[in-house]
């Protein structure tokens, strides 16, 4: 959320460093914390993020790799409590924590999910993304997978790459993002209540309608069944990221009636609203 470049483009030019979140949770009502995956955020910090999010805003944090890719699930207790403790005072601005796993993490270890998943605290909520080839090819490990995430009570996050891999490769951005980004079918299965989709577009905003165009027929099918999704877009460089999302979110409202509005987004010519915590 701390794209300085939206700074006098989408946020007010008064934001200062640091404050970013105050008008970005007006733009976007949740967020990814990708940052979490690497390393624990300062404490300090933690606190400053609870108060400047807007009401009803959602963090979406990654568990740290150290739990999902260096120990694979397995002996980590240690390291899941000082994640949860250092993340829990976001308190009710928690979404669900995301449990990103590594393309190796296949069928073979479905065991450690099940038994790392049968050990989290039932007070958060949880969502698993694989990156395993035979978890998309509607077999026996799929239905395995999904069945495991049902038992738990614990969403499958989705992830749909393919405008990244149809798009150019001109910009580092563009470059980085297809040699990064996992390429994979797309799975649009609802585990829960809660399902999850992580959108990758093209760096051109007017390129990716067309490929975010099933999403929203599925989000609005998914509404109708009393679900509550969230949506998350990129792109390469986000320069223009959180205009997407809402241009998303309006294609979804125009099917769904009633559904909610995003806040009033804080723009270059809006004054930012007084914020200190010295």
């Amino acid at each position: 959320w701390a794209d300085r470049r939206w700074v006098g483009t989408l946020f007010p030019p008064a934001t200062r460093v640091g404050d970013e979140l105050v008008p970005y949770s007006t733009w976007c009502n949740a967020v990814e914390g990708n940052t979490t995956f690497y390393a624990l955020p300062d404490p300090n910090a933690v606190d400053r993020w609870r108060e400047q999010a807007a009401e009803g805003f959602k963090f979406c944090f990654k568990v740290s790799r150290s739990i999902s890719h260096d120990r694979r699930l397995r002996n980590a207790d240690d390291e899941l409590a000082a994640f949860l403790r250092r993340l829990s005072p976001i308190g009710d601005a928690l979404g669900p924590f995301w449990i990103q796993l590594p393309p190796s993490f296949g069928p073979d270890d479905l065991g450690a999910l099940d038994a790392f998943l049968a050990k989290l605290p039932a007070e958060f909520a949880w969502g698993v993304e694989v990156r395993n080839r035979a978890f998309e090819a509607e077999g026996s490990a799929e239905r395995s997978l999904n069945d495991l995430l049902a038992r738990h009570q614990v969403e499958r996050i989705l992830i749909d790459t393919r405008a990244v891999f149809d798009g150019p490769r001109e910009t580092p951005a563009e470059v980085e993002a297809f040699e990064r980004k996992p390429r994979l079918r797309v799975r649009p299965v609802a585990i829960g209540k809660h399902p999850v989709v992580r959108f990758i577009g093209q760096t051109s905003h007017t390129a990716n309608p067309r490929y975010w165009a099933p999403w929203v027929a599925k989000v609005a099918k998914w509404i109708g069944e009393g679900r509550q999704p969230m949506v998350f877009l990129h792109t390469p460089d986000n320069a223009r990221a959180p205009q997407q999302a809402r241009d998303f979110h309006a294609e979804v409202a125009a099917v769904v009636s009633g559904l909610a509005p995003l806040p009033e987004p804080l723009r270059p010519e809006s004054q930012l609203r007084a914020f200190d915590l010295s």
